[in-house]
């Protein structure tokens, strides 16, 4: 299978699974706990992984005991983290995902600006970037990095993946003329086309817009599910599953196996479909962490489409 580089968050979930999460003064039972490794861009490779993909991350945790957990964590997933900046001085970043009734879940984020990927280390693995089939790029990450690893993307005639919102203009023009993959949920999107999609009539338009600026595929979330357009066609893409869990890494499943289907071969409606049978498994369990099977995926896509 194809060799996927994934540029962006690497640190630690901790998933509390609460009754009902308390208001202000209050307290209440964690009824589970889980430690595990996270962040978007782990979250990513994960599940890049899990559908058959060769994977290599780039990112940067700390020096401290947490970045060296994290990292053998990678490293049992079948992860390559050669690439992956131990960064003195800083700690690894830490999320806290307090989950409460089905769907119901409040995020916290412990990042320090030093576990940010800065221009000089995603020039360091420029080689590894170059030689990938796909390479999927967090806009989150500071403007200076995305441009390096687009850059080096674009050297290598990877498949180019960005995902979220860009964080300035030339920032933007550059995901537009360099991206063949650009994702962003419903917030990121105004941010793309300088306008907020009200509905999904709004959102395919938004993503015609995109494609006519550069990209082959565009996918955009909606209040009521995904647009995934591609030139001379579209599909809107149900929220799949019963009963959602935690929205948490939702997104990163659906970018991840869209990544792989079109990496695969398939069309972009059929990869969309791929997407959206990940994003649902994602979210039936606490976490973001996936746990995702090839044969299942296809088998889950195939039924949502007829």
């Amino acid at each position: 299978m194809s060799g996927v580089v994934v540029v962006g968050q690497v640190g630690r979930d901790l998933v509390l699974t609460v009754e009902e999460l308390p208001g202000a003064g209050g307290a209440t039972d964690v009824l589970a706990r889980r430690e595990l490794l996270g962040g978007k861009g782990a979250n990513q490779a994960v599940a890049c992984r899990q559908l058959g993909a060769e994977v290599d991350l780039v990112g940067v945790v700390g020096s401290d005991p947490a970045g060296g957990e994290v990292l053998a964590q990678a490293a049992a997933d079948g992860i390559g983290v050669g690439a992956v900046v131990r960064r003195s001085g800083v700690p690894t970043a830490l999320l806290v995902d307090l989950v409460g009734p089905p769907g119901v879940r409040r995020l916290l984020e412990d990042v320090d600006a030093g576990v940010l990927l800065t221009a000089g280390d995603v020039r360091s693995s420029r080689e590894l970037l170059r030689a990938a089939d796909a390479v999927l790029v967090q806009l989150q990450q500071p403007g200076p990095a995305v441009a390096e690893a687009l850059d080096a993307a674009a050297a290598g005639d990877a498949l180019t993946v960005a995902d979220g919102a860009p964080a300035d203009g030339a920032s933007r023009r550059l995901v537009l003329d360099t991206a063949h993959v650009v994702r962003a949920d419903t917030a990121e999107a105004e941010a793309l086309v300088g306008w907020a999609p009200q509905d999904v009539a709004g959102t395919v338009r938004a993503a015609e817009s995109l494609l006519a600026e550069g990209p082959r595929v565009v996918a955009l979330a909606t209040g009521e599910g995904d647009v995934v357009a591609w030139p001379g066609g579209h599909v809107v893409l149900p929220h799949l599953g019963e009963d959602p869990v935690d929205p948490t890494g939702a997104g990163d499943a659906f970018v991840a196996a869209l990544t792989v289907a079109l990496l695969r071969g398939e069309g972009p409606e059929s990869a969309a479909w791929w997407a959206a049978a990940a994003a649902a498994d994602v979210v039936g369990t606490a976490g973001g962490r996936p746990a995702l099977d090839l044969d299942r995926l296809r088998a889950a896509a195939d039924r949502a489409r007829r």
